[in-house]
């Protein structure tokens, strides 16, 4: 069996990759590898864990610095991301597509229509790499457009490479892993926002966030193993509780919440 031209470029980018798998430029290098095959217009690669996420590299903003709108998502909205929620729920390694994680009524959401659809815009998929049972290492590829099935072909085609450059590189990283920002703490009480009069309870503040992220009452019933009905129930006392009467009223709550 002959191989391509193509065939060729892709084993001696690989080959110049694990070369410079301890250099500080290489999470660039392999994304523009990937640009040469597959077309994205946003990308980061992120640890994920209990805590907040760890960024290893990031694609520039418009203006060639940081992007303002990530910066907000690693304050605190990546609570709310249909990724993130879905490593802590069942790690899974490979491919991940956001058709495959994301809520029922996630398109509705206060962080879809404030965040995701200014940020990524359409589509994200998700290259997911277990490093123990706590932390996974994701390469995430934004993208104006849906991303097709020869591009989900080719994904999967290339991705034992992908992995296997990813799983090794957090040996170079050690720098960023000594250093792991803390756990995030979403609790509202009267002492951090006036308009509260008593905190929720860690239960209240669960359904909460599965509101937020676009969970129907349904879904948050399954995962939670409780009826419907008690997710209802759950909704009313939060809504008391805070003085609110809307979900984008809990959103802009849950930001002021973050310091957002």
């Amino acid at each position: 069996m002959s191989l391509s031209l193509q065939d060729i470029a892709w084993h001696r980018s690989v080959g110049q990759l694990i070369d410079n798998l301890d250099q500080p430029g290489f999470w660039l290098a392999l994304v523009r590898t990937l640009e040469q095959y597959l077309a994205f217009d946003s990308w980061v690669v992120l640890l994920f864990s209990d805590g907040r996420p760890l960024v290893f590299a990031e694609c520039p903003g418009a203006d060639g610095g940081p992007d303002p709108l990530f910066r907000d998502y690693l304050h605190g909205l990546y609570q709310l991301d249909p990724f993130y929620i879905a490593s802590r729920e069942q790690r899974r390694a490979g491919l991940v597509r956001l058709a495959e994680v994301a809520p029922e009524c996630f398109e509705q959401t206060d962080y879809y229509q404030r965040y995701f659809r200014l940020n990524v815009v359409a589509d994200e998929i998700q290259l997911n790499v277990p490093l123990d049972d706590e932390r996974t290492l994701c390469l995430s590829l934004g993208s104006r457009q849906r991303f097709g099935p020869e591009q989900i072909a080719l994904l999967s085609l290339i991705e034992p490479w992908l992995a296997a450059l990813m799983r090794q590189r957090p040996a170079f990283e050690a720098e960023l892993l000594a250093n792991p920002p803390p756990a995030p703490n979403w609790r509202l009480s009267a002492a951090s926002l006036e308009a509260v009069d008593s905190a929720l309870t860690q239960r209240e503040q669960e359904i909460a966030r599965l509101m937020l992220s676009g969970c129907s009452s349904k879904e948050i019933a399954r995962k939670l193993a409780i009826s419907a009905e008690t997710v209802k129930v759950h909704r009313k006392h939060i809504y008391s509780k805070l003085g609110i009467k809307a979900q984008s009223e809990l959103f802009a709550l849950f930001l002021q919440a973050q310091g957002g």
